[in-house]
């Protein structure tokens, strides 16, 4: 048992190790402001220096791309030493990331990403952007102002934004975390569990044996998901990312119809069969830390049945979101993830036969995977559209 547990603990310790530098504090770097006192984006306009172009610039310093941009406004500083710069990092800064967060309300561009900056009537979003356009836009306000036209005179302003940005919503999130819950890696491994508890043990202890199970199961997805997310902050490849995730889904949603008309043959999306008599072993024990172990293992196993689901979210909330913003979005994708498996706990602990519910999984099996391989490929397609979508 001990043996067994320690590939486990080496795997959930290493993403956990990946997962750390979101946690670090950092020094903001010389040069930036702060929204401390300015929590109302109207006072920080007010106490501005009247006659200037102010360019107000949002940046995560774990962000590959907003290092660029970084480097990039050095040189727009020394290019127009007249125009007022104020740069907030938004990493590990509440004030800042409010501050930013109003901003967005107020140019009407919702969940924007890093790196941004408003300016006049502008919103620019994103590095290529800020390089390509901030020049000509500066040089058109400070037109503007010599014209006389009173600044930020409109509540809702255009914009330029990161090709192709899609809002990222709840129901999105929700409805992708409950079908990705319906593989049926994770349910015919919990509907084996409860069989065999049941045929052993009391309903009370089939309902902590499936309840740790699943627990298991969202701890590891969430632990992995943090780590996948803070690996693309910290690189700063969220359009690699996104086009690996993209892939990823569409070639798994292929192989999930493939398996749907000619189950069987070919490249197969399941639990290993070497895999099998270790879970058999698991689910045999019937005892907590043997079920905790089992979730684990299952999370382990399942990624390649729907991990492209998955994936796909990550890639789109990386892409728009800070850590902060991003992390609820996140643990929300997981307690919606584990809902299918809750739902079938709590109909067996009930009193229906989870035999009953596996033949009724095994009637639709081909239902199953043919909307998962349809949906993995839409948000497959959703995401390539957000990346290189004009």
């Amino acid at each position: 048992m001990r043996r067994s547990l320690l590939p486990v603990l080496l795997v959930l310790i290493c993403i956990a190790i990946l997962a750390g530098p979101v946690f670090a504090d950092s020094p903001a770097p010389e040069g930036s402001g702060s929204a401390t006192n300015m929590t109302r984006i109207a006072d920080l306009i007010a106490s501005e220096p009247p006659g200037h172009v102010v360019v107000y610039f949002f940046y995560n310093e774990y962000c590959g791309e907003c290092q660029k941009s970084l480097t990039f406004m050095d040189g727009f500083r020394e290019r127009h030493p007249n125009v007022v710069i104020r740069s907030f990092d938004i990493a590990n800064n509440p004030d800042n990331q409010q501050l930013f967060q109003q901003f967005d309300d107020r140019y009407g561009v919702p969940l924007s990403p890093v790196p941004a900056i408003f300016t006049g009537e502008w919103e620019i979003m994103g590095n290529e952007n800020i390089q390509s356009h901030l020049d000509e836009i500066v040089a058109s306000e400070e037109a503007n102002l010599t014209a006389g036209k009173p600044p930020f005179a409109l509540p809702a302003v255009p914009s330029f934004t990161t090709t192709g940005t899609q809002e990222l919503t709840v129901p999105i999130v929700i409805a992708a975390a409950v079908v990705d819950g319906l593989n049926p890696c994770a349910l015919a491994v919990l509907l084996f569990l409860l069989v065999t508890i049941v045929s052993v043990g009391s309903r009370k202890r089939m309902l902590q044996v499936g309840l740790t199970y699943i627990g298991a199961v969202f701890l590891f997805y969430f632990i992995s998901g943090l780590g996948v997310f803070t690996f693309v902050q910290v690189s700063g490849i969220p359009k690699i990312f996104s086009t690996a995730a993209a892939a990823v889904a569409i070639i798994v949603g292929i192989v999930m119809i493939k398996e749907a008309f000619y189950p069987g043959r070919g490249l197969l999306l399941a639990i290993p069969e070497s895999k099998k008599g270790t879970i058999t072993r698991y689910i045999h024990e019937s005892t907590l830390p043997a079920a905790f172990v089992l979730g684990i293992l299952v999370g382990i196993f399942e990624l390649p049945c729907t991990g492209g689901i998955y994936l796909a979210i990550l890639s789109m909330i990386t892409s728009r979101m800070t850590f902060a913003a991003g992390l609820p979005l996140l643990i929300l994708y997981n307690i919606a993830f584990v809902i299918p498996l809750l739902v079938v706990l709590a109909v067996v602990y009930f009193g229906i036969p989870p035999e009953r519910l596996e033949n009724w999984r095994n009637d639709r099996r081909m239902l199953i995977r043919l909307v998962m391989g349809l949906f993995m490929i839409g948000i497959g397609i959703v995401v390539l559209w957000t990346v290189f979508g004009h």
